[in-house]
């Protein structure tokens, strides 16, 4: 279907002559501060909990509200690109995010700064696939993977670089300055874009379909919340099985209306391209590795070695740092050599950190546990953005706003999936060794238990990444369809026929 049968815009916006410079810098500043903000309250909890006189259970909410926010939102992005402009969708979104941001920072009180989070997490929501989607548009297909190496670096080092930020401000100043300090970023990514960026998304103004937005809501809302809820409630509260049940079931009649519907929310066609399909499989076994090995890590350190969470995150940043400086530079090896020779070894390496992490104990020294880390990271930096940009490619334009809401929004399932699984395997495994202990009241002995909890976590996560291995085998570089190529390759390929 194009614009016009749409009965919106009936041409794509002219991108001939477009500066790719401002704009990049302009969405890359504004995700930076979006994402690093998703971490930043990490090492703040302990203190927000004394400021406000609420348990843990009352302030696990800043953080599991966050993703379930950006997790619901994420999928309606698909059709909201459609609606409006890119530089509407931007504006709006770091507007809205710079409103919570300073909704937080003036709480009086736990509800307020409740909602000043999950306004943060409106805007964060509805920038990500934005963020994704401009890149597809304006860059050519030999030149994405580079580009998108630039985005992998703010995505994957924002959030690591958030819990020892928050550490040093927590040392030296309050929580609040966790907020204050993002506020002259956040205005000034607004200012940024309203002087360098472009609208490169088609306005086509589909039809609306509220049944649509209500099932997605319900279906990724209710495994998100599920998933999320059971390490503080076990897997068989009844909460949690009613909210991954209800959300499973609402998912399922989800996706079956958008393969009925002629203008879909969420086009699901793109699975049709097989290698986007086999990307999508792959991206969510590694977001589970990912996002449990981020919450696991701290917690042995902290537990286990007893370190502050402050130490705990310097111990976590080298491995950040590394992955930042990875990601543009496997981008640009992308753009050379394809896919295959990076996601392959990529996840050979995240494999061999997993099994290295079944042997760590109290005893390991901080030097190890560094070089672990880096090892994943860089695996990881290998995989991400070459594999993403090689789903992308092969989706022809009209589906690059699905194809990276898809991928935008299974990666917060597979997060919120991957903790709540490795986190219990981690806590049924410190139970087992506790029950067998001679004192299991003792800290040294708690010590162990963890660690035996934490082995067991890494174990399966190193039986997921082997799989993810024989996934990736199948992954190579893509073309965009024949009706998405430049003329002159398409007049090329004719003579060549000829």
């Amino acid at each position: 279907m194009n614009a016009s049968q749409a009965g919106g815009s009936s041409s794509a916006p002219d991108l001939s002559n477009i500066k790719r410079g401002p704009i990049i810098a302009t969405i890359i500043i504004g995700a930076f501060i979006a994402i690093l903000n998703e971490t930043l309250l990490g090492n703040a909890l302990p203190e927000l909990m004394k400021a406000f006189e609420v348990g843990p259970s009352t302030i696990q909410w800043l953080t599991t509200a966050y993703m379930l926010v950006v997790g619901v939102l994420v999928p309606v992005t698909a059709l909201l690109q459609q609606w409006f402009t890119t530089r509407q969708m931007f504006i709006g979104a770091m507007t809205l995010f710079f409103a919570g941001t300073v909704i937080s920072a003036v709480a009086p009180e736990f509800g307020v700064l409740l909602v000043g989070r999950i306004v943060q997490a409106i805007g964060t929501g509805l920038m990500l696939p934005v963020l994704m989607n401009t890149i597809m548009a304006i860059f050519p297909p030999e030149k994405r993977g580079g580009a998108m190496g630039l985005i992998g670096l703010v995505i994957m080092a924002a959030p690591a670089i958030g819990p020892t930020l928050s550490g040093v401000i927590m040392d030296s100043l309050n929580w609040r300055w966790l907020f204050i300090l993002v506020i002259p970023l956040a205005a000034l990514s607004i200012i940024f874009s309203f002087m360098f960026l472009k609208n490169v998304s088609d306005i086509t103004k589909p039809k609306v379909d509220i049944l649509s937005i209500l099932l997605s809501t319900i279906g990724f809302g209710g495994l998100v919340y599920g998933f999320s809820s059971t390490g503080e409630k076990g897997w068989s509260d009844p909460e949690v099985i009613w909210t991954i049940a209800v959300g499973a079931v609402a998912l399922l009649i989800f996706i079956w209306r958008q393969l009925k519907l002629e203008a879909p929310i969420l086009d699901l066609r793109a699975f049709k391209s097989p290698m986007f399909s086999i990307v999508t499989i792959l991206l969510f076994v590694l977001m589970m590795t990912l996002f449990s090995t981020m919450t696991l890590l701290p917690m042995f350190l902290q537990g286990a070695l007893l370190m502050t969470a402050f130490t705990s995150g310097l111990i976590m940043l080298p491995g950040s740092i590394v992955n930042g400086i990875m990601a543009p530079v496997s981008g640009v090896l992308f753009d050379k050599f394809g896919p295959r020779i990076l996601v392959t070894p990529g996840l050979i390496l995240v494999a061999v950190s997993l099994w290295m992490f079944t042997g760590i104990d109290a005893t390991a020294s901080n030097g190890h546990i560094v070089l672990i880390h880096i090892i994943m990271m860089v695996g990881i930096s290998l995989v991400m953005m070459p594999a993403q940009t090689s789903g992308l490619n092969q989706l022809p334009r009209s589906l690059y706003p699905h194809g990276t809401a898809i991928l935008n929004t299974l990666q917060q399932v597979s997060g919120a999936i991957g903790t709540a699984l490795f986190i219990s395997i981690m806590s049924n495994g410190t139970k087992d060794y506790l029950k067998t202990s001679t004192d299991p009241t003792a800290p040294a002995e708690a010590a162990k238990g963890m660690v035996s909890g934490i082995h067991d976590a890494f174990w399966i996560g190193l039986v997921v990444a082997i799989a993810a291995i024989i996934i990736g085998l199948f992954v190579k570089r893509t073309t965009p369809p024949e009706s998405d190529k430049p003329e002159s390759e398409k007049q090329e390929r004719v003579s060549m026929s000829h």
